[in-house]
């Protein structure tokens, strides 16, 4: 690819709409692939299958990691296998429309995170968003008057994919992208593993389970993080997250399209106030986030 086309800002963001499509579209598979075998087992066969890939195309790429990408790379995978492991679990009991939507608050939390951990303060707009956004997850996960354990733990993924983007966002452009990509995948891979492995790892024939599998692994997985860790090489962190919104917003298409969710005026209003405050922190505040 020549090197103005790899430091294209414009082609990193339609490839990551590309991504988020893609992304959007998996809710409802990985929905129905989880009926069928344990989730860990699930996730275990996803990234083992991602990175197998990525070294077979790419397997200099090993050699060429530096102490400080194997470190930094592995520190990403924890938070990205966590966000992983919370959103699939999650989706056992939350529909693949609320999933997706909840799972786009990382959006809203990104500046919390970078507060947090880059000493970035908290403005006026940051806090109207916030609760904007919390207004937006009732109407989208409350049962009556609970929350249930599904909305709960994607909201704990939509907590570790902010942290994952923040982390990425500060380290991603002083890495070789490839390798720093393959490290976070076989982070989750790892962890998935040693979490499946005391009760085996359970399978099925089913056809439709592993059409799910290559979908997830290679194009939601490998191709999908090479592409973001490009991405966000080339851009703040707070510009990738606006891209990224659109996450949700094609698994609630997807959702209701294909996965007959019936499209309430209550998940309509859920799905603007959360988009609301999406775009709201994000073109109210777009600083770039320092560099670590």
């Amino acid at each position: 690819m020549p090197l103005r086309l790899k430091t294209s800002r414009t082609l990193a963001l339609a490839a990551l709409v590309v991504v988020t499509a893609i992304w959007g579209s998996t809710f409802l598979l990985v929905k129905n692939a989880i009926q069928q075998v344990p989730v860990m087992d699930f996730l275990a066969i996803r990234f083992l299958l991602a990175a197998v890939v990525m070294i077979a195309l790419r397997p200099a790429s090993v050699s060429r990691l530096t102490r400080q990408s194997l470190l930094r790379g592995a520190i990403l995978g924890i938070a990205l296998g966590a966000a992983y492991i919370t959103q699939t679990y999650g989706l056992l009991t939350a529909s693949a429309t609320v999933s997706g939507f909840i799972t786009g608050t990382f959006v809203v939390l990104t500046p919390l995170v970078s507060w947090v951990l880059l000493r970035q303060k908290i403005n006026r707009n940051t806090f109207l968003a916030v609760v904007l956004a919390s207004f937006g997850l009732a109407l989208l996960g409350l049962h009556g008057w609970s929350i249930g354990i599904g909305e709960l733990l994607t909201l704990v993924c939509a907590l570790f994919v902010a942290i994952h983007v923040v982390g990425l966002g500060a380290w991603a452009s002083q890495h070789e992208i490839y390798g720093f990509a393959l490290v976070q995948i076989a982070t989750v891979a790892l962890i998935s593993l040693v979490a499946a492995s005391p009760d085996g790892i359970k399978v099925t024939s089913d056809f439709r389970f592993w059409v799910t599998i290559i979908i997830t692994a290679v194009f939601a997985t490998a191709f999908a993080f090479i592409v973001q860790t490009w991405a966000q090489s080339l851009m703040p962190p707070t510009h990738a997250a606006v891209v990224m919104t659109m996450e949700p917003v094609f698994a609630g298409i997807f959702g209701i399209a294909l996965g007959g969710e019936r499209p309430t005026l209550q998940i309509f209003a859920g799905i603007l106030c959360v988009l609301v405050a999406m775009y709201f922190i994000q073109f109210m505040r777009t600083p770039r986030l320092a560099k670590s």
